[in-house]
C-alpha cells in the first residue's frame, strides 16, 4: 500500500518528543514552571534512549565575528531538533519568530514549540521547519529592500 502525503511528511524523532511530552503534561498539568517541564521531559528523553543537550548557547556571527549573545536553545534532541519549552497564556507569532531565528543561526532544520501551560497538551504545540529555501527567500528579500 502506498504512504499517503501525510505518513511521508511525518518525523519519526518529533512524533517520539511529541509523545514524551505529552506524558509529562499529562502526568503534570499545565500551571508549573517552564523549568520543571524542562527537567521531567529531559528524564523522559534519557529513559529512552534520545541524546540530547540543554541550554545549548547559540552565537551570533556579526560581520564575520561571533558573538555570544545570551542567546540559549532549551534543548536539542539528537543535534537535529530544537526544543523551545514555553508556559504561557498563548503562543504568539513572536515564539514562532524566536523559534526559527534558533533554526536559522543553528542550522537544525526542524523545531517544535511546546507551550505546557494549556489543559491539552496537544492544543500547545508547533511544529516548525525551515526549508533550504526560506533562507534563500529571507536574503533576497533582504536585499531588495536595501536596494529599494
Amino acid at each position: 500500500m502506498p504512504e499517503t502525503r501525510q505518513n511521508q511528511d511525518r518525523d519519526p524523532l518529533t512524533d517520539r518528543v511529541i509523545g514524551l511530552a505529552i506524558e509529562v503534561h499529562r502526568g503534570l498539568g499545565p500551571g508549573l514552571l517552564e523549568s520543571a517541564y524542562e527537567e521531567c521531559l529531559c528524564f523522559e528523553l534519557k529513559a529512552n534512549g534520545n541524546s540530547f543537550a540543554r541550554q545549548v548557547p547559540l552565537a551570533v556571527i556579526y560581520k564575520s565575528v561571533r558573538l555570544d549573545c545570551g542567546y540559549r536553545m532549551d534543548i536539542v534532541v539528537d543535534e537535529k531538533l530544537v526544543l523551545e519549552l514555553k508556559t504561557v497564556e498563548k503562543l504568539l507569532p513572536l515564539h514562532d519568530a524566536q523559534l526559527l531565528t534558533y533554526l536559522k543561526l543553528s542550522g537544525l532544520p526542524t523545531g517544535l514549540l511546546l507551550n505546557f501551560n494549556v489543559p491539552v497538551l496537544k492544543d500547545g504545540i508547533r511544529r516548525l521547519v525551515l526549508q533550504p529555501c526560506f533562507l534563500f527567500v529571507f536574503l533576497c528579500a533582504s536585499v531588495s529592500l536595501w536596494f529599494s
